[in-house]
């Protein structure tokens, strides 16, 4: 069954797409800053804001407001737009995996980011994610995810997710930004770090595994240390800013 791809979506959004965007370069501006300078920051942020104005009408469909990861999907997207930016000014992706960081160590600790209140019981939040992930099984839209559910069986985690389809992979493969992956994925160990919850994962998509495996435990510990574990060769960066 065909399902229709509504291909003004993220046009018809751009105000409120431009408006989230200048809210995630708040977060980016300090380390820009510091690490570049004011005026080639400027350059870089300026561009960025470009890039993202030039990616919104191209944004794959994967089911608007129906779909809880559309919102995600989008923040990937102005990740890709910086690091496009980057690239331009003639940066490594290590940079650029750098600053979303160090942003992120700020960014997930605002009560913004704090799981919204629910009257669900927890039988009622599993099944919720089961029909979610059964949702997508369906395969409606092409750039979309695709993931299963997997509930808590032992004492090692309370809930997970087995994605074998990422819609940021998809993105990113497209624009020739596959090199991005690592840095983006390594921000879900960062926003575990910084929420005390224990995330673990083990096969990575873009590691050429068949899936990402997501693990969650409330109320544990998550270390994300820079370098990330991924990186093989070490560099000396500028020490991070107080936070």
């Amino acid at each position: 069954m065909a399902y229709p791809i509504d291909k003004k979506y993220y046009i018809n959004r751009q105000p409120e797409l431009l408006k989230q965007f200048e809210q995630e370069m708040k977060y980016w501006s300090p380390f820009v800053f510091s690490r570049y300078g004011e005026i080639q920051g400027y350059k870089i942020l300026a561009q960025t804001r470009q890039e993202f104005e030039i990616l919104i009408p191209k944004i794959p469909y994967i089911g608007g407001d129906e779909n809880a990861f559309t919102k995600n999907f989008v923040e990937s997207v102005m990740y890709l737009a910086l690091y496009q930016a980057m690239q331009a000014a003639g940066f490594a992706v290590e940079e650029t995996g750098r600053i979303l960081y160090e942003a992120g160590l700020v960014k997930y600790r605002r009560p913004a980011v704090t799981p919204p209140k629910t009257n669900l019981i927890p039988k009622q939040v599993t099944e919720r994610r089961l029909n979610t992930a059964a949702l997508s099984q369906e395969r409606r839209y092409p750039a979309d995810y695709v993931f299963t559910f997997v509930p808590g069986t032992s004492k090692t985690f309370d809930y997970g997710f087995d994605f074998t389809e990422c819609a940021t992979q998809k993105l990113y493969k497209a624009h020739g930004a596959e090199e991005l992956l690592p840095y983006y994925c390594y921000l879900d160990f960062v926003s575990a770090k910084v929420r005390g919850v224990k995330f673990t994962r083990t096969q990575n998509l873009y590691a050429g595994q068949t899936k990402c495996n997501h693990r969650f435990k409330t109320n544990g510990v998550t270390k994300a240390p820079w370098p990330p574990p991924f990186l093989k060769r070490k560099k000396k960066w500028p020490r991070l800013m107080s936070l």
